[in-house]
């Protein structure tokens, strides 16, 4: 008898058990949904996103008149964008996540997948130029979208559009130079119109290549002036010469003549200078480059680039290095952003081509040959220009080095879809590819977040 009664109570235990077990379950199951509402579970990629090369991390390894428009949002008391620049301070070498972040290397990194995307779209942004429009041309692949650059040992955040625009609250941003500067520009409008939509202010020029965008949110101009070369030149064309004419000495002044009432130039060229050109300076014939049945020696387009560069930095120092200019003004910021590589597969005008739809894997490709040349001079004359610049506490001067990110991204480009849906009618035996620009959205946002880093941490320095 005495062994019967723990037995029942097991029993009745099991029981009890059996009964309130489904009600817990059916309790717990709304919590389970609501936790998953406000935390879901990552997402696998589509098909066409799938992960690439997932054993072998891709990487690369380091070697050492807009303003007459309208009146200038720049206040002639406004200090300049960025702070002067300091040698690195024992907080930048410490150790804790901020410091890293400040010493970071961003030009130095490998791709690696992020499926949250873009910040923007091909129908949300009403500033990109129809060719960079990949999306609304048909471009039927979305994995080049889902990528983003990682920088060794520090991250590289996403784009803050509120904190740029804080940044250049009361000044002006010209973006000076070739169709690449137009690129990082309307990747730059895209991303800051996510927030505050641009007003476009002036607009000149064949294709549009004067332009001012105001952000009245923040008092701030954005512009964009057509500058192939820098420098003053005569761009070649159908009823003329079939080569450019370049003055290597002196600036060009449909920008130049505007410099007192920007704040901050970022500077992009490289591509016109591959083009046939004669060049002058000190009012004779220098040489030329590609300029069969002329009398003039071939000099190529090497030294050509570091002479006009070196000269539109020295004009910019010169004019407003020392504050000069604008009363009570600090001075002026420079970006140059680096070449970009193209990524033709046989010659751009004989149906050459950039057919693929993944970053390169590590070592895959270097950067070498003319990419590498083209990097090297404009990285030389930034770094021989701060120098000379030193003494003047209002000029500030960094480059911004994209070629070895760039170099990686060959499925960034538009391709056949610089024009609407090229295989609409089948595949036809030879279609232009655009294999220089990039796509917008696309890899040339990770340009301006760098940019931004690069402003956020001149900003920091101001304050130490």
């Amino acid at each position: 008898m005495g062994s019967t009664i723990p037995l029942f109570k097991e029993q009745s235990l099991f029981v009890r058990t059996k009964k309130v077990l489904p009600w817990i379950l059916y309790a717990l199951l709304p919590l389970a949904l609501l936790r998953l509402y406000f935390y879901p579970l990552p997402f696998p990629p589509s098909p066409e996103t799938e992960l690439p090369h997932s054993s072998t991390p891709i990487t690369i390894t380091t070697h050492s008149s807009l303003s007459s428009s309208s009146s200038s949002s720049s206040s002639s008391s406004t200090p300049p964008l960025f702070s002067s620049p300091s040698s690195t301070s024992e907080k930048e070498k410490g150790g804790g996540d901020d410091e890293n972040e400040r010493g970071c290397d961003y030009f130095n990194g490998e791709w690696v997948r992020d499926l949250r995307g873009p910040l923007y779209n091909g129908s949300t942004c009403s500033t990109i130029k129809e060719g960079q429009n990949c999306f609304k041309h048909g471009r039927p692949d979305s994995g080049y979208l889902y990528w983003r650059w990682k920088p060794n040992r520090c991250n590289l955040p996403r784009f803050d559009p509120n904190a740029f625009l804080q940044l250049i609250r009361n000044n002006h941003i010209a973006f000076v130079g070739d169709s690449m500067a137009r690129n990082q520009l309307e990747s730059l409008l895209c991303m800051l119109s996510t927030v505050s939509e641009p007003k476009l202010v002036y607009r000149n020029g064949e294709d549009n290549k004067f332009r001012k965008w105001q952000f009245v949110s923040h008092n701030a101009s954005v512009s964009v002036y057509w500058s192939p070369f820098l420098v003053h030149g005569v761009e070649k064309s159908s009823s003329g010469p079939n080569h450019n004419v370049l003055y290597l000495d002196r600036v060009d002044e449909r920008w130049g003549k505007d410099m007192d009432q920007i704040d901050l130039l970022v500077l992009s060229i490289g591509h016109w200078f591959l083009h046939p050109a004669v060049y002058y300076e000190g009012g004779s014939v220098l040489g030329c480059h590609y300029c069969p049945g002329l009398n003039h020696t071939e000099i190529g387009f090497y030294d050509v680039l570091r002479k006009a560069l070196r000269t539109t930095l020295s004009s910019i120092i010169e004019r407003r290095g020392g504050g000069g200019g604008r009363e009570n003004n600090n001075g002026i910021d420079v970006i140059v952003t680096t070449f970009s590589p193209a990524h033709f597969e046989g010659e751009w005008d004989k149906a050459g081509a950039c057919p693929k739809t993944k970053p390169f894997r590590n070592r895959e490709k270097e950067v070498e040959g003319m990419d590498a040349d083209m990097r090297k001079i404009e990285i030389e004359e930034v770094e021989d220009a701060k120098g000379r610049g030193k003494e003047f506490e209002g000029f500030r001067l960094e480059a911004l080095d994209v070629t070895k990110l760039a170099l990686l991204r060959p499925d960034g480009h538009p391709g056949p879809y610089m024009y609407p849906f090229p295989f609409a009618n089948g595949v036809r035996e030879r279609v232009q590819n655009d294999c220089v620009h990039w796509c917008l959205p696309g890899p040339i946002d990770t340009w301006n977040e760098i940019f931004l880093e690069m402003m956020k941490k001149w900003e920091r320095t101001a304050m130490e």
